[in-house]
């Protein structure tokens, strides 16, 4: 399957949907390949129902203020890239003012499927 973008952007941008408890919802997404995990942030995850209550485990993140203690999620679904992935645990983080994307979709998404971006 292939999915145009374009090169010439300085991210590659794709859409995602991801179901929870109150629904599904469209997400804008950076494919980020030095991501180890997919992120999505909280006001996404709000939206189709997801919460605190709904935190699988913590893990550690490095960000540019420091190492922060961050919720993963465990969704009940993710559809991006002709690609389905149920039971997906993304890091739950909120995004800086202005950021044009609702997260990260990191190289946890693509285990065992072949990647190819050619630019």
């Amino acid at each position: 399957m292939n999915f145009k973008f374009d090169p010439k952007e300085h991210l590659v941008f794709v859409t995602a949907r991801i179901v929870g408890p109150a629904g599904d919802v469209a997400v804008h997404l950076a494919l980020d390949t030095g991501a180890s995990s997919t992120l999505i942030a909280w006001n996404a995850l709000k939206l189709a129902g997801y919460g605190p209550d709904n935190q699988s485990s913590q893990v550690e993140m490095i960000t540019g203020s420091g190492i922060e203690q961050v919720p993963k999620i465990k969704l009940k679904q993710i559809d991006s890239l002709g690609k389905r992935r149920r039971g997906l645990e993304v890091v739950a983080h909120t995004l800086p003012p202005g950021a044009r994307i609702d997260g990260l979709l990191g190289l946890d998404f693509f285990r065992k499927l072949r990647l190819a971006i050619d630019f």
